[in-house]
Order: C-alpha cells, then sequence, then structure tokens
C-alpha cells in the first residue's frame, strides 16, 4: 500500500482547520488541542474503573460477520470494571465499540467541551471506543459518512486511512460498510490481495491527547499497540454525494442486507465476501488490458 503519513500540528485555528482540511477534506492530527480539558489529566483506565466499574458494556471481537448477527450486535457484555481488568491482565481480543457516554456516565460530560471547529457537532452522540493490545477493527466506514473527530486517551494506536476514491482496491464487501474480512492491514499479504499495493492513503500513530480529524466517508482500520481508549465527536456529512449515500445506507442498504440474511443465511454473507474479490480482479484485469 502507498501509505503517506497523516500532517500533523501542535495547534491549529478554526480558520486554519476549515481552509486547509475541512474545505479539502484531508487528515489531520492536532498533538496539543485538548490540554485544557480536564479529560486530558483525568481520563485513563483507572478512572474509567472508577466513575463506570458497575456498568455494563458491550463487547465486540474479530471474529468474521455471520448471518445470525444483528447490525452492530455485541458479541459478548461485561463490567466495566471486569473488562478494564482485563484489558491491564493480558492481550484480548474484546473492544468496545460506539459506547454513548452521555447516556451511561453523564458526570464525564463535565471532563471535555465541544470543540468548535468551524462544524456543527452532534452532541448527543459522543461514543467511546476501548480496545486490549493487538485488538483493531475491520477496515470499514461509518454508515453516516461523517466528519469524525478521534480524540485519543492512554496507551498507543496505529490508523490507517483511506478515502472513497479508494474502493476499487480495498476489496469493499457489497452491501456493507466493510472490507474483506480476511485482509490484515497491518501486514497484506500482496499476493492474496494484490489490489492493495495500488491503494493510496494515509498513516499514523496516536498518543494521549492526540485528535485525530477524519474526513466524510473516509475508511479507517484501527490496531490499539497498547491497551487505551478514544472518543468520537462527529459533525454531518457537508458534500451532498455523500449525504445521499448516508440516506441509502441508513434507510436502505442495512435493512436489505438485513432480510436478505435472514432468507439466505450465511450463503448470503459468502457470496458478498466473493462478490467483493471477484469485482476487485476484474478491475485489476481491466486496469493491466488498458496499459
Amino acid at each position: 500500500m502507498n501509505l503517506i503519513d497523516i500532517p500533523r500540528v501542535s495547534q491549529i485555528t478554526k480558520a486554519d482547520f476549515v481552509a486547509n482540511y475541512f474545505k479539502p477534506q484531508k487528515p489531520v492530527v492536532i498533538e496539543r488541542f485538548i490540554e485544557e480539558w480536564p479529560a486530558y489529566t483525568k481520563w485513563n483506565l483507572a478512572y474509567m474503573k472508577a466513575v463506570a466499574g458497575e456498568k455494563i458494556v458491550p463487547l465486540y471481537d474479530n471474529r468474521p460477520v455471520n448471518h445470525e448477527d444483528g447490525f452492530n450486535e455485541p458479541h459478548a457484555k461485561m463490567k466495566m470494571a471486569d473488562y478494564i481488568d482485563l484489558l491491564k491482565k493480558e492481550p484480548t481480543k474484546f473492544r468496545i465499540f460506539l459506547w454513548n457516554i452521555l447516556r451511561e456516565v453523564p458526570e464525564l460530560q463535565k471532563d471535555y467541551t465541544f470543540p468548535d471547529f468551524g462544524l456543527k457537532l452532534l452532541k448527543g452522540l459522543p461514543m467511546l471506543f476501548f480496545g486490549g493490545k493487538d485488538s483493531y477493527t475491520f477496515m470499514h466506514y461509518d454508515i453516516d459518512l461523517a466528519n469524525i473527530f478521534h480524540f485519543h486517551f492512554e496507551g498507543r494506536k496505529e490508523i490507517i486511512l483511506f478515502d472513497q476514491s479508494q474502493n476499487k482496491h480495498l476489496y469493499k464487501v457489497p452491501h456493507s460498510l466493510i472490507a474483506h474480512e480476511s485482509i490484515d492491514f497491518s501486514n497484506p499479504d500482496y499476493e492474496k490481495w494484490p489490489a492493495l499495493k495500488n491503494a493510496t492513503g494515509y498513516k499514523t500513530y496516536l498518543e494521549h491527547g492526540e485528535v485525530l480529524y477524519m474526513p466524510e466517508g473516509y475508511w479507517h482500520y484501527m490496531k490499539y499497540i497498547t491497551p487505551g481508549f478514544s472518543m468520537s465527536l462527529r459533525a454531518m456529512a457537508r458534500n451532498p454525494k455523500n449525504l445521499g449515500k448516508a440516506a441509502y445506507n441508513i434507510l436502505i442498504m442495512r435493512y436489505y442486507d438485513h432480510i436478505m440474511r435472514k432468507i439466505y443465511g450465511q450463503k448470503w454473507i459468502d457470496e458478498k465476501n466473493e462478490k467483493a474479490i471477484r469485482r476487485t480482479n476484474t478491475y485489476i484485469d481491466s486496469a493491466i488490458k488498458s496499459e
């Protein structure tokens, strides 16, 4: 893959962010944006255990999608205190995904403010994400193709991004938001997945207190190098094309996929994965012939 480092700035003004990153839809890491938040010094795994230890949290791992899985249905549940103990004890594939802190632990709202990046942030949807050493998300993009601000706390996290123009290289699974689940984006097998050699994207590592801006509809793969967690704030897509895609995903695509799983079972999932490979290989063949 052709990956360049995501640009980094120490601080940034709203005007510079809008002009240099939002309008051209380019990612950026802001290294020192949240140092005045109480969360900057307070938020770590021990603090989360103290304030949310009794909460039951949804857990996800890296198992392949199964036809019996519901949309974003967790693979397990556990008390937050027990989960954090597990993170500190040993590597685990279990992650917390899309955990709404506004609803679950209202007191955490006192530890941060909604920043003014020149975009209207959705204040009802601050989400937390936790992971253990070497756990990762499949390469995917979000259903609403939102602008995302990803604030990282504790530990180190590997990030790989692609924009929507790279779909043809990523073995995108039809009627879904993911690339083929067998691909290890940290160490891709180019003999098995040759199209990835032509994919052009971005990479970085996030440390405590750093903020990553991911533009509308960007594909993202995230791997926890050490146990840690992040919070995402989001703003609706502004590009009319992306708004249309978001509406289709939310109102049609996910329900169509759910119905097809009910009718055809695992055969539907397997056919989608096979089609991802066929479509990408067809693109490679046509590109070679046109040279």
